[in-house]
């Protein structure tokens, strides 16, 4: 089983309407928080900046917490503005959920595969890891690693995931040989 690889390059922009500028893109940089607190209670905000303006506004990441449901590292992570902390910020679907955003991964990803498989060695099968939750849908994922057109990759592929919606769950797929004559389900 070849194992293959997606993973992150770098952080993803943010679909995000600007206030001034009206442009939908925007991002954390190289990701900032800010901390505020108000007795013991604790508001924490990544700041972004829209990619056209450079307009820099807050996204919620906590909102009036106790200081004491914190674990002293993400406190001084938040304080540090650790890029780590930063990532799983952004990765985390709450966030998104909260702040009404969504995450554009375009060149923010990559696909690490081993040298071409050998022709004699039909049919072969194929892991796929994603290191980070990087929403691909498989149809292209697949049509991109074998360097194939994407009705090529589906006319040749049996998959254990529907192919046309994304994912960023760990899956496996089989390659059939150039010359197979299986038929491609245009509802996968």
């Amino acid at each position: 089983m070849l194992p293959w690889v997606v993973r992150r390059t770098g952080l993803p922009l943010l679909s995000l309407r600007c206030v001034d500028c009206r442009s939908e893109s925007a991002t954390a940089g190289e990701g900032r928080f800010r901390v505020n607190a108000n007795g013991k209670l604790l508001d924490v905000w990544l700041l972004v900046r829209c990619v056209s303006c450079d307009r820099t506004t807050k996204r919620t990441v906590h909102e009036r917490t106790p200081v004491r449901s914190f674990a002293p590292a993400v406190l001084d992570g938040y304080r540090a503005n650790d890029p780590g902390l930063v990532a799983s910020t952004l990765l985390d679907p709450l966030f998104a959920r909260r702040n009404r955003l969504s995450l554009d991964w375009t060149g923010a990803w990559r696909l690490d595969t081993p040298s071409p498989c050998p022709a004699e060695a039909w049919p072969v099968q194929v892991e796929v890891v994603f290191d980070d939750p990087i929403p691909l849908r498989p149809d292209r994922l697949i049509a991109q690693g074998l360097g194939l057109s994407r009705n090529e990759a589906l006319r040749r592929i049996k998959c254990d995931v529907p192919l046309r919606r994304p994912t960023s769950t760990d899956f496996t797929f089989t390659v059939m040989p150039e010359d197979w004559r299986g038929t491609s389900d245009p509802l996968r």
